[in-house]
């Protein structure tokens, strides 16, 4: 059964952002500004992915009210099942952990920890949109 189509324009604007953002960042890995505005983007495009991967699976799923009361980690759990992500629960704690802490409070080795996942996590924000265009077509 086909699942009805995902609009993933905004998982692609935001990834894109945050590829830009990081290769900018990798220029001058002392500009603070710029590391600033990475983070940004890293927790819109994390926020981005996390909704698509549910909208994904409530569009796909026979009982999607299920789906409301799952908690993240079962989402993502759910998601690796589906060969929609390429990394575990593991490494999704750790993005959500960094994505935590970069928003309720700021410190220079806060900022550095969350930098410091941001090319894994585009390689899994690419990995999971690569899919569920795959899935759309």
């Amino acid at each position: 059964m086909k699942t009805k189509t995902l609009d993933l324009s905004a998982l692609t604007n935001a990834l894109n952002r945050l590829i830009e953002g990081n290769d900018r960042y990798l220029k001058d890995i002392n500009d603070t500004q710029i590391r600033d505005g990475l983070i940004q983007r890293y927790e819109f495009t994390y926020e981005i992915s996390h909704k698509i991967l549910k909208r994904h699976l409530e569009l796909s799923s026979p009982n999607p009210e299920v789906l409301d009361s799952m908690a993240f980690s079962d989402l993502i759990r759910t998601g690796n099942e589906q060969s929609l992500l390429k990394s575990d629960w593991t490494k999704w704690k750790i993005f959500r952990e960094m994505r935590s802490k970069s928003s309720h409070s700021y410190d220079e080795q806060i900022a550095k920890e969350v930098v410091s996942i941001i090319p894994d996590f585009i390689i899994e924000a690419k990995f999971l949109l690569a899919k569920l265009e795959n899935i759309n077509v």
